[in-house]
């Protein structure tokens, strides 16, 4: 990867807008991020990249997502499957095909939103279920892991709970900030970072602060109804991007 002006200014904008998305919504979207990183380095690259600004993110974020904006009961379940999932994530990595894997998550997460839309976009709220929780962790270990897309897992066990607008992105924050803690390790084995990219990554610091500010500015604008619709959605253009990921993967 050459450290041009171009490449400068788009992975700029790219963890700007994460950061953005982070702040507003606490984090699980960082794939919308990730298609102007995908204009100026590959995939693999970008993990690289990401790996250690995500921890950066996450932990300038927890000034926003105090410890009382987590629900610990949900928590308590979500996050042995986040553990178990990244490491199966890691495994799936190196021995299946992500194409597959992305449009599969698309899929789910499409009928998912299909749902919600049938229903009138009004959130029923159901009770908690321990073994829905532990496999949306599961697979959001998988997903953040294969294609940094762990938030449509989690999104589809949080949303139907009818969390208020902090809890739900304070959960979602504290629950990617161990994720991307612990999914740092295997990335940067898989993309160890060519020293080009050690610099964007400093050059892109002052963009974490900068997002999730704004961001913060924009959630404390919504109220619940705003907040959920906006996730669904953010949970469209998740999927359209796995979709096209998936899809056009087959096409090279």
């Amino acid at each position: 990867m050459e450290l041009t002006a171009t490449t400068i200014l788009i992975s700029f904008a790219g963890v700007l807008l994460i950061c953005f998305m982070k702040g507003a919504f606490g984090g699980g979207f960082a794939i919308i991020g990730i298609p102007l990183l995908s204009l100026v380095m590959d995939p693999v690259t970008a993990g690289g990249l990401l790996a250690p600004l995500f921890i950066a993110m996450d932990l300038y974020g927890l000034r926003y997502w105090k410890p009382s904006t987590w629900s610990k009961p949900d928590l308590l379940l979500l996050v042995p499957g986040l553990v178990a999932g990244i490491g199966t994530g890691y495994l799936l990595f190196q021995m299946l095909d992500h194409r597959a894997i992305a449009i599969l998550m698309a899929i789910i997460t499409l009928v998912f939103v299909g749902l919600w839309f049938l229903r009138g976009g009004t959130v029923v709220v159901q009770p908690r279920s321990s073994p829905k929780a532990v496999a949306a962790g599961v697979a959001s270990g998988i997903t953040t892991m294969v294609a940094h897309s762990g938030g449509p897992p989690l999104a589809m066990y949080l949303l139907p709970l009818g969390l208020s607008t902090q809890v739900y992105a304070g959960t979602t924050s504290i629950f990617f900030t161990v994720g991307n803690i612990i999914k740092a390790v295997p990335w940067l084995a898989i993309a160890p970072p060519a020293r080009n990219v050690w610099i964007l990554m400093a050059i892109c610091l002052p963009a974490i602060p900068a997002g999730v500010r704004l961001g913060w500015r924009l959630h404390a604008s919504l109220d619940q109804r705003q907040l959920y619709k906006a996730c669904y959605g953010l949970l469209v253009l998740t999927a359209a991007k796995l979709l096209w990921d998936g899809v056009s993967g087959y096409w090279h």
